[in-house]
């Protein structure tokens, strides 16, 4: 009994969402080897619906059955009893003796999310560090203070990220950069821009708003900028009058929002979206709403903030222990920094209508950004009740402003009870990518704080972890718009994680990260990144041999003629073949081989497969690897499409062949390999590859 020839065709669950209708009917289907006899039961709820043999197509036979969708959530999974007498179940895991609530497959009525984010290649900007292409905006030192230190404008680009005080560092990157470098992320092939915040804020990072309704002239345009910085010996903001007229002057503000719109409306011409950050559990001390620097209060158009006077409109924006007014600093901080104030939703139904409108706002017209990443967003409100109803009315009113617009949350940890297709679209892949595949080719946590020998390697660690973690928490429409990251600003450069060094640049100095480093190993991930299901998604740099640890030191400044040209170009490479290829962008995946250091799965649909191999040992090894499971016939044909090893990579190679549904495979050290089958032309010669595959869909 080949038992593992058992396959779902879990691409249906997106491929046919199902409207909440009680009548409404759909298709579930399921495939086995021709050789196997075995009645097939669909468990779909609490019914039993016995599969009928429909289609025979080559080695494969497929059993369907149609079911309803009725109007709320079903589980679903797969009986299956042998000829010999045996029973299996078939759920996420595949074939197994028993099943588990948690990795059911679940079909949401009336869920999809947005066709374009189905794995589309994402690249995040952290707007100061990109690019400066305006340094007439720049952030002057001594502008104003934070912290209790004054604003520093760094004027070597190439200077590394101060440990201490990055926050209050400005290196000039802007909007207009971006503008400069849409030409240079349309030849790498992004789909979609994400954006660290780019709103009004004092700080670098810009995660403590000032301003919600307009993006930050420094990141935009000046063009009203009297006052001065602060005297030497002067930490008051309220005498920062350079600072105040450049951030509450409307012209600036209203010419930095429509700087903003041509940035989309240019990136939208070359066929890429735009991500907002959005960060909605906290503001900034800075923030209009509770001034405690007192940058607004005497400023025409404006309220007088809650710190200020007792009486201010947004009083109940912010929760109070007591105290008093003028100065009233006994708000709640988001975890205890007076800095993050963290927004009172329950306490105004003003504020929660207040933020719902800026959702709206930057996805509609004239700005039409194509979606929100949402900061933290499981910490948002004071009760778990609150957080959902939030959420629910978030989505109900971004979708309406636009359908098309993706909803992508922080969180780490168990997001299930987000996606349940009310609320998230999806999230930020750490549980189910970036972690595990961390483990697996480094064995270092996420931010270089440890090395776990036990798990470098660990082949079945990765697929278990890969496996549960999202079968917990997506159903299809979820996981192919998941944002899988190998680094981003939260994290180290996964290029430092790859020398398996332990420590922070405050510990062991900034010049470490670049030392020790391998480069095929980051090859390898990046070959991962762009075949596994989900949103590829490159932080800015990365592509261009960035290095660097946690926060702040992963902050660096793209390295414009300094750029490891060789790494970008095997970036566009390995986009191209995701893009080229449809079943790595929405096909299904398969386990196919897993030993110490050594993996090989599939992606693939009816008329093609891929395979991809990595050989993460130090020496090299040739491996019998079964690929008929992922529908390949027993005697195929598959071509290279990229090779890379401990020296660089290729995009040739000889023609392999599949012998009785098995490849043998020898790959060097370090190194991986994406093959790909395809049934339009099973015996095609090298030429016809070559010449044609692109073209392939």
């Amino acid at each position: 009994m080949r038992i593992k020839a058992l396959f779902h065709d879990m691409t249906l669950d997106y491929l046919r969402p199902a409207e909440p209708d009680k009548n409404r009917k759909t298709q579930i289907r399921f495939r086995c080897f021709k050789d196997e006899r075995a009645e097939i039961t669909l468990v779909w709820g609490n019914d039993r619906i016995k599969m009928t043999l429909t289609e025979k197509d080559g080695d494969f036979d497929y059993y369907d059955a149609s079911v309803k969708t009725g109007t709320t959530a079903i589980a679903y999974y797969f009986e299956i009893r042998t000829e010999d007498g045996n029973t299996f179940f078939y759920d996420k895991r595949g074939c197994s003796r028993d099943v588990l609530d948690s990795m059911k497959f679940r079909i949401f009525p009336g869920f999809s999310t947005p066709n374009w984010a189905k794995g589309a290649v994402m690249y995040q900007i952290f707007v100061d560090r990109f690019c400066n292409g305006d340094k007439s905006n720049d952030v002057v030192t001594g502008e104003y203070s934070y912290y209790g230190r004054k604003s520093v404008h760094v004027d070597n680009w190439e200077q590394y990220p101060d440990t201490q005080f990055d926050f209050g560092e400005f290196y000039g990157g802007d909007l207009q950069g971006v503008l400069d470098k849409l030409d240079y992320l349309q030849d790498l092939g992004i789909d979609a821009i994400y954006f660290n915040p780019i709103f009004v804020s004092p700080s670098s990072h810009k995660y403590d708003i000032q301003d919600y309704d307009h993006i930050d002239p420094h990141f935009g345009v000046i063009e009203e900028d009297d006052g001065e910085v602060l005297p030497d010996n002067e930490n008051d903001n309220s005498k920062a009058s350079k600072y105040i007229s450049r951030v509450t002057s409307k012209k600036n503000l209203e010419k930095s929002d429509a700087l903003f719109a041509k940035v989309v409306e240019e990136a939208h011409k070359r066929g890429i979206r735009v991500i907002l950050d959005g960060v909605f559990n906290h503001c900034g001390s800075f923030n209009k709403w509770l001034d405690k620097e007192r940058i607004y209060e005497n400023r025409k158009g404006y309220e007088k903030g809650a710190y200020v006077a007792e009486d201010s409109p947004y009083h109940d924006f912010f929760f109070f222990h007591g105290g008093s007014w003028p100065c009233n600093g006994t708000y709640d901080g988001w975890w205890g920094f007076d800095t993050l104030p963290k927004l009172n939703y329950e306490g105004s139904k003003a504020l929660e209508d207040y933020i719902i409108g800026i959702g709206k706002k930057w996805v509609s017209p004239p700005y039409k950004v194509d979606g929100w990443r949402l900061d933290v967003a499981a910490d948002l409100g004071h009760s778990a009740d609150y957080n959902h109803h939030f959420w629910k009315r978030f989505r109900q009113e971004v979708k309406k402003a636009n359908p098309e617009a993706i909803i992508l949350a922080e969180q780490y940890g168990p997001s299930r009870d987000w996606l349940q297709g009310d609320e998230w679209d999806t999230v930020m892949n750490y549980d189910a990518f970036m972690e595990p595949l961390t483990w697996f080719l480094t064995g270092m946590d996420k931010h270089s704080d440890k090395f776990m020998p036990e798990r470098e390697g660990n082949a079945r660690m990765f697929f278990d972890t890969m496996i549960y973690c999202s079968g917990e928490n997506f159903s299809m429409p979820s996981q192919y718009t998941a944002m899988n990251e190998l680094s981003n600003h939260d994290h180290s450069r996964f290029l430092t994680r790859t020398s398996q060094k332990v420590g922070r640049s405050s510990t062991l100095m900034p010049q470490s990260a670049e030392t020790g480093i391998n480069k095929a190993v980051m090859r390898e991930a990046v070959m991962v990144q762009m075949t596994w299901p989900g949103a590829p998604t490159i932080y800015y740099g990365d592509e261009a041999g960035v290095c660097g640890f946690t926060d702040p030191d992963n902050r660096r400044t793209y390295p414009w003629g300094h750029e490891d040209k060789q790494m970008i170009a095997f970036h566009k490479e390995m986009i191209a073949i995701h893009k080229s290829c449809p079943e790595l962008v929405t096909g299904s995946i398969r386990e196919l081989y897993s030993e110490y250091n050594f993996i090989a799965y599939a992606r693939f649909n009816r008329t093609a497969a891929a395979i991809i191999v990595i050989n993460n040992n130090d020496f090299e090894v040739t491996r019998e690897i079964e690929v008929w499971p992922a529908g390949i016939p027993m005697d195929a044909k598959l071509h290279p499409l990229i090779t890379s090893d401990n020296v660089g990579y290729i995009t040739d190679g000889a023609t392999l062949r599949a012998k009785d549904g098995v490849l043998t495979l020898t790959l060097s050290r370090r190194s991986g390999i994406v093959l790909r089958y395809n049934s339009f032309e099973a015996v095609s010669s090298e030429e016809f590859w070559a010449d044609n595959f692109f073209d392939f869909t």
